[in-house]
């Protein structure tokens, strides 16, 4: 485990530094907005879709380093992905950061993911982390203008 908490540290903090996917998308085809009022981060996503499979997916907005790197980890993980395949990780990525399942046996699934597996020891911080992937969740249910950790 002390391995999976160094590789938390660092990739929350490359993340936080450099996000990836971190800017406005025109052309989206869905676009949804989301808020933890707890600590204050605020988000945009955006999504372009190819049939069922996720083309792109961008965000904007500010937050903490948690938020921030979650959300720039998710965006690149989901990228030519399927709506279904996306939702299992969510369902996967919400299980691991709340401590309901160990992380060891999905490691090679989850990928750089795997290293918010360290929230789950951080209960107040897991609505930073999951915030983008409820967000996200949302975008691909359609029909949300907004979502709230609250």
């Amino acid at each position: 485990m002390d391995e999976i908490r160094d590789l938390y540290q660092q990739v929350i903090l490359d993340h936080n530094k450099n996000p990836h996917n971190f800017h406005k998308m025109d052309d989206a085809d869905s676009a949804l907005e989301g808020f933890n009022p707890l600590c204050g981060d605020h988000y945009t996503f955006y999504v372009k879709f190819d049939g069922e499979t996720i083309a792109d997916v961008s965000f904007e907005g500010s937050g903490c380093a948690i938020s921030k790197a979650s959300a720039s980890i998710m965006s690149t993980a989901l990228k030519g992905r399927t709506r279904a395949e996306a939702e299992r990780l969510f369902e996967l990525f919400t299980s691991i950061v709340t401590g309901k399942i160990d992380v060891v046996e999905h490691v090679a699934e989850l990928g750089k993911l795997a290293a918010f597996a360290g929230v789950a020891e951080f209960p107040v911080r897991v609505k930073c982390a999951t915030l983008p992937w409820h967000t996200l969740h949302g975008a691909l249910q359609g029909g949300a203008t907004r979502v709230s950790t609250e």
